[in-house]
């Protein structure tokens, strides 16, 4: 075993730790706790970005860091500006002013497809799977340089049929990791909405990102499955990518976080480790609640005879 794949259990965590990941910590340890700290290993980083609605200010970002290879929670009220920001630097939505790098690479002005192909993807709220279509087709949609996507050579079987071939199969074996292969035949409308964003999730890797940006992924999710997308997303930075995700489960954001960042009207207002941000009383009074000490691990949050019955509905969708 090298030392990468070295893992350990730490008391409290959600589970082991790789050797990589706790050097990630140990480099967090030193970062101090305020909006826009500066990070030792940046992947994105944000300066002045700003998107106005009329006479509304959505977002105003002075400066904002992403740490490589941790998983970061965006957290927030409603209208706190969160998928706003999400849209701006994946390209959905143009701001007023600002920029942004993604791995030294200046990323503002470029439209979504160029976003995705510099190796930053982003899954939605409200789920994008093309209903009419099966769950595999839905993930060969992601599959990048087909040549069968040219109006010449689409006329010439021979020059896309190997490509389709090993896309066809790396799909398959994304969809098993997620317990998706036996609905691959399926129309992705008849899938449950927590299937649903597991399909999301599964064709954003398709694209072989370098960093992933999840907007609410345990929205609407029942609760047989949110156990499996936290450590779905755990895995994503344990094979070495990049998480930014957006929250309003606090018992997700401390379970799997290594950072936690807060938004208000449209600014950062606080950041640090999730035990860090979440005792700060302004943070607690203003966005989470009486209930911020509940942890996803106690056994009051759900039965575990109604867990195993949900469980097996999932299942047999």
């Amino acid at each position: 075993m090298s030392a990468d794949e070295t893992t350990t259990t730490v008391p409290g965590a959600a589970g082991p730790l790789t050797e990589d990941h706790r050097r990630v910590l140990r480099d967090l340890s030193d970062v101090e706790r305020r909006p826009g700290a500066p990070k030792p290993d940046a992947i994105l980083t944000m300066d002045d970005v700003q998107r106005r609605f009329g006479g509304m200010t959505a977002v105003d970002v002075d400066h904002l860091e992403v740490q490589e290879g941790t998983i970061t929670a965006l957290i927030g009220p409603n209208g706190a500006g969160k998928t706003t920001l999400f849209n701006l630097v994946t390209g959905f939505d143009t701001p007023n002013s600002g920029r942004w790098s993604f791995q030294g690479r200046p990323l503002a002005g470029k439209g979504a497809a160029a976003v995705a192909k510099a190796g930053m993807v982003r899954t939605f709220q409200l789920t994008k799977a093309l209903s009419r279509l099966t769950v595999l087709q839905n993930m060969l949609l992601a599959s990048p340089a087909n040549p069968g996507e040219n109006l010449f050579l689409s006329w010439l079987p021979f020059t896309w049929k190997k490509h389709e071939a090993e896309a066809t199969e790396k799909a398959m074996e994304i969809l098993a990791r997620f317990k998706l292969d036996t609905k691959a035949g399926d129309f992705a409308g008849s899938l449950s909405g927590g299937q649903r964003k597991l399909l999301e999730m599964a064709r954003a890797l398709m694209t072989d990102p370098t960093m992933v940006m999840l907007d609410e992924p345990m929205a609407g999710v029942n609760p047989a499955l949110v156990q499996s997308l936290l450590g779905h997303i755990q895995a994503l930075r344990d094979e070495g990518m990049t998480v930014l995700f957006v929250e309003h489960d606090m018992h997700a954001v401390r379970h799997i976080s290594d950072w936690v960042v807060v938004m208000a009207e449209g600014r950062l207002v606080a950041e640090g480790p999730p035990e860090t941000v979440m005792k700060d009383q302004a943070v607690v009074d203003a966005y989470l609640g009486a209930h911020h000490d509940t942890d996803l691990g106690d056994d009051s949050l759900l039965d575990p005879a109604i867990l195993a019955r949900l469980e097996a509905e999932e299942e047999n969708r």
